[in-house]
């Protein structure tokens, strides 16, 4: 069985909850209080930081890594895609995510000039959605998982406006009728 070490606010954890949903393994979950991390947490992670992946005795920490595992040790259905450049192009986006999420924070922190970074990260993402429709190309997949937990809490907590960003709201709306994503933004309302 597997165990997810998992806490709901975080979106790192969020990337390994949608990620296990859309393979549909089943897990159970371990809620760390970020607020009080136990003692216990760093043995999993030296850093603390969750989620952290443990299946018998193999403990895998940090969610882009932990959803590449789980992709190729489930492989059905497929989260990236066949196409060698395609899955190159898909890891790339999954690699350069700090380009969202340092502006997001930002923002959360209360910086001056967050609000206008995240807006050129999200033009970003909006006119490559403009292009395909997933982030990861034709279909649904890793790179989805990797950005939507941002772009939701963004919106549903921050109040982001993801109208001016058409093809971004667009691919938002196309992936909450998934049910890994549906999920999140329950998930993200009760926060």
């Amino acid at each position: 069985m597997i165990t997810l070490y998992d806490a709901d606010r975080c979106p790192y954890c969020a990337r390994a909850r949608i990620v296990l949903a859309e393979k549909g393994v089943e897990y159970e979950t371990v809620v760390v209080d970020l607020d009080d991390r136990p003692a216990w947490i760093y043995e999993k992670n030296a850093t603390g930081r969750v989620p952290v992946l443990e299946e018998d005795t193999f403990v895998l920490p940090e969610s882009a890594v932990i959803d590449e595992y789980l992709e190729e040790r489930y492989p059905e259905p497929a989260l990236l895609p066949a196409d060698p450049g395609e899955r190159a192009l898909a890891r790339l986006l999954v690699f350069r995510f700090d380009d969202l999420s340092r502006p997001y924070y930002a923002l959360r922190r209360g910086d001056t000039g967050a609000r206008e970074q995240l807006d050129v990260q999200l033009a970003k993402l909006d006119a490559l959605l403009e292009t395909q429709p997933f982030l990861t190309g034709a279909g649904f997949g890793l790179a989805d998982a990797a950005y939507v937990p941002w772009i939701l809490r963004a919106r549903d907590r921050m109040d982001v406006d993801l109208h001016p960003y058409p093809a971004l709201s667009d691919w938002v709306e196309r992936l909450s009728e998934r049910p890994s994503v549906a999920a999140e933004i329950d998930v993200v309302a009760a926060l």
